[in-house]
């Protein structure tokens, strides 16, 4: 489907002028639009009569929210894309009932029976029926009213979800919202407002309504034409970095797979395939949100931009770019891929989402919701690491804006590339940072004492952008097949050294890929661990007063002492998965890649010391003069979930963030998924290193440290206690296999053993645990930690697409 825009002139005409039903001759105050499908709009009843001509002829459904809540734990964000569906108008009786075919179940074949047997096979979908109001010449006039009045995008059953109350739609507050209601030659567009009443149960409502138990939001609906037969289908191949649809085709042949897998991507020709550098016969063109305010607007301009110059490295020239939205069109109309901006009370993710042609995979919308709130936590990043910048004036914040103005053109390039058809690909940062489809962390630099800030982010596409973008959309030669062309995309990635591994092997917790991690940097991961605890302790040296500006509360600067605290947080995540971690390709036979081999031990016991520098009292023990910054909470600012949590009332808790930060690293150096490998690893070489080692090791740099301070002795027996805790955690938990707590138990016993001959007050708490777990481990429950405050974008939004 080309995407451009097109400048329709609607054909509004009045009743008198054009009127093809006899049925609305008497109705007073009626416009008829006219295009894909003609409606008419009585403003008298507040009804939509849709004319229907096309009966059996496969068209597109999209639901979506024009306007939304402002929550980003609830998701009901403004812009945010429902479900993509097939679907026609049939006939029976006197109803027209719109039927969604069933696109997961196929048989792609010429043979009629044969597709029928299929489709008879498996369940459809009757979306929605309508009475027939009157019949004109093959032509059907119906109320489409119902239809758009309905909580199709499933907000009620959000909401209920989230355990926000229960929500009913009140039709006696809802409306039909004409302002973007409109038909043009291949789109219908429609939209109504939509109350929902109930009583509010979880706070993130009421902290964003005006009024919780009454919650507007504006619902959106696009008929679309399909797109013509001229898009051609591209195989997936799981080490291409694509996105993909897949369907079971029951009309392969035995010795195949059942089971297709196609690319999603837009369509992309050029205007001379002979030519090395030609335009495109349609561009793929985005438009951003001209609510955007400057400089950000700048920022997501140029680096959605960054794209062309993967396109342009395939011979493309203009083929993708990038427009401020026109102020007449409608960001949600399907013919305009977006980037929008998009508030919300919290923090959020940002996304990257696409409608897609079910059948083929060829994408017909890119629709990106970049949160507003994340370039003011970049911000604070900068300003936390920074040496003092408000010390000689409260108007230098340039220094932080241009950190934070970087962060957000790589993200804006990043969610842009998930609306191309793109994946997240997590070892990037381990390949030189070859993709903008990875999370980045800043990559900052120490010169001479101080933190340099001019290469935090990226500032152009990555190597491996270019190879996904030459897999999605590059052409081979003409003597090459299109299977050739692809195997030979990927042979020179593969001999650059360029490797794409996804989500679930990336992830801290579950993830088993030594070299694919979230927001780290750095090939070697635990040296890049040592060099971040350096960077953070000479600004942890630094950090001041003048870190605020004049005027603010203090306990704004304890908020700002968040992110630099934990600023290794996801450095010791990416550090850990090298313990008992794999490295491995998404291999296929023939694809000559690595499939799968265990870490060498050298590596993972540099990892595991890494890992225990983030357990030492001396970089966890908040100094004394700054702990003197944080009186406790000024009125007006109290703590939120951004902010350190306290066990001590009103006061700041030092003691406590020491046992958050320690928590954090133990709950993932010991985690039991982990354990289980470290024990199955040493069983197949045992000389690698295995979970006994990881334990002792961590004993010897846990129990038996010891300080001259009271206060770094307090902070120990903090770490010591979570440590304590973790390995009990570890014996209990359902997840450990039977080697794994027969381990933590012999740990356990050697303390309890040593606890015994100390009489101080701290060891005989920790023997009076162990014989309390020892007696009933099944009564065991976790004592937790201050809660780590968010540090990634808030929400669980499964992203697709951060």
């Amino acid at each position: 489907m080309k995407t451009f825009i097109c400048i329709a002139v609607l054909l509004i005409t009045s009743l008198a002028n054009a009127q093809s039903f006899d049925s609305l001759k008497d109705k007073d105050e009626l416009t008829k639009q006219e295009g894909f499908f003609d409606f008419w709009y009585s403003q008298k009843e507040d009804k939509i009569y849709l004319q229907v001509n096309r009966l059996d002829q496969e068209f597109i459904y999209v639901n979506s929210l024009t306007s939304g809540l402002g929550s980003n734990d609830i998701g009901l964000d403004r812009g945010k894309l429902g479900n993509t569906a097939i679907v026609k108008f049939q006939r029976a009786g006197n109803k027209l009932l719109l039927m969604q075919p069933n696109q997961d179940f196929r048989a792609n074949t010429s043979n009629e029976l044969e597709r029928r047997s299929v489709e008879e096979a498996f369940a459809k979908s009757v979306v929605f029926g309508f009475d027939i109001l009157e019949e004109n010449e093959n032509a059907f006039l119906i109320d489409f009213t119902p239809f758009l009045m309905r909580d199709a995008y499933g907000v009620s059953k959000q909401l209920k979800r989230q355990k926000q109350g229960t929500y009913k739609l009140d039709q006696s507050k809802s409306a039909l919202a004409m302002q973007r209601t409109k038909t043009f030659p291949k789109n219908t567009e429609f939209e109504a407002l939509l109350t929902f009443t109930g009583d509010a149960e979880g706070r993130n409502i009421r902290s964003v309504a005006p009024d919780a138990s009454n919650l507007s939001v504006i619902q959106h609906h696009s008929l679309v034409q399909l797109p013509d037969e001229g898009y051609q289908k591209r195989e997936f191949d799981p080490r291409s970095g694509a996105n993909f649809i897949s369907y079971q085709d029951y009309a392969t042949p035995i010795f195949e797979p059942l089971t297709k897998r196609y690319i999603t991507r837009h369509r992309l020709e050029k205007k001379n395939p002979e030519a090395s550098l030609s335009e495109a016969k349609a561009p793929i063109i985005y438009y951003l949100d001209p609510g955007t305010p400057e400089p950000v607007r700048s920022a997501l301009l140029e680096g959605a931009q960054w794209w062309d110059q993967a396109f342009e490295a395939l011979g493309y020239k203009n083929a993708f770019q990038v427009r401020m939205l026109p102020a007449d069109a409608d960001p949600m109309d399907l013919r305009y891929n977006m980037i929008q901006w998009v508030h919300r009370s919290t923090r959020g993710w940002s996304y990257g989402m696409s409608i897609v042609d079910p059948r083929t995979g060829e994408i017909l919308k890119g629709h990106v919701s970049l949160g507003s709130l994340r370039i003011r936590q970049d911000f604070m990043i900068a300003q936390a690491l920074m040496n003092r910048p408000f010390a000689a004036s409260d108007e230098n914040y340039k220094p932080m804006l241009d950190m934070a103005l970087a962060r957000i053109r790589q993200l804006s390039a990043h969610e842009v590339g998930h609306t191309l058809g793109f994946a997240h690909n997590f070892a990037a940062s381990t390949n030189a940072d070859a993709s903008v489809m990875d999370y980045p962390h800043p990559n900052l630099r120490l010169e001479e004492n101080q933190i340099d800030f001019s290469k935090a982010y990226d500032t152009n596409i990555g190597e491996w952008d270019k190879v996904t973008v030459a897999y999605s959309y590059g052409a081979g030669d003409t003597d090459q097949t299109e299977k050739e062309y692809l195997e030979s995309v990927l042979k020179q990635a593969r001999d650059e050294g360029l490797q794409f591994i996804s989500d679930a092997d990336a992830r801290a917790q579950g993830g088993a890929h030594a070299y694919a991690h979230l927001w780290d940097n750095g090939r070697e991961a635990s040296e890049e661990l040592n060099r971040v605890l350096e960077l953070r302790q000479t600004a942890i040296s630094h950090f001041s007063e003048d870190n605020i500006r004049t005027g603010e509360a203090y306990s704004v600067l304890e908020d700002v002492f968040v992110p630099l605290y934990f600023f290794h947080r996801y450095q010791t995540e990416a550090t850990v998965k090298l313990i008992g971690g794999l490295d491995y390709n998404y291999a296929t036979k023939g694809s000559n890649l690595k499939v799968v081999e265990m870490i060498p031990k050298q590596e993972q016991k540099k990892a595991l010391e890494a890992t225990l520098k983030t357990l030492d009292a001396e970089t966890l023990a908040i100094p004394k003069r700054i702990l003197d910054l944080f009186p406790p909470r000024a009125f007006g600012y109290s703590r939120n979930r951004e902010s350190f949590k306290s066990n001590t009332g009103v006061s700041f808790d030092a003691l406590g963030a020491a046992a958050t930060a320690s928590d954090m690293s133990l709950g993932l150096l010991l985690h039991p998924e982990r354990a289980n490998r470290l024990v199955q690893q040493h069983a197949l070489e045992d000389s690698n290193l295995g979970l006994e080692k990881v334990l002792q090791e961590l004993v010897k740099n846990s129990f038996r440290q010891k300080h001259s301070s009271d206060y770094l002795t307090q902070v120990q027996n903090t770490i010591n206690f979570n440590v304590l805790k973790h390995v009990m955690n570890l014996s209990a938990s359902d997840e450990s296999i039977p080697q794994v707590k027969a381990l933590a138990n012999k740990i356990l016993a050697e303390l309890k053993d040593r606890f015994s001959k100390d009489d101080s007050a701290i060891t005989s708490e920790m023997h009076y645990r162990i014989e309390q777990f020892m007696e009933d481990p099944e009564e065991f429950e976790v004592i937790p930690s201050p809660a780590i405050p968010d540090g990634s974008p808030i929400g669980s939004f499964q992203c697709l697409n951060e």
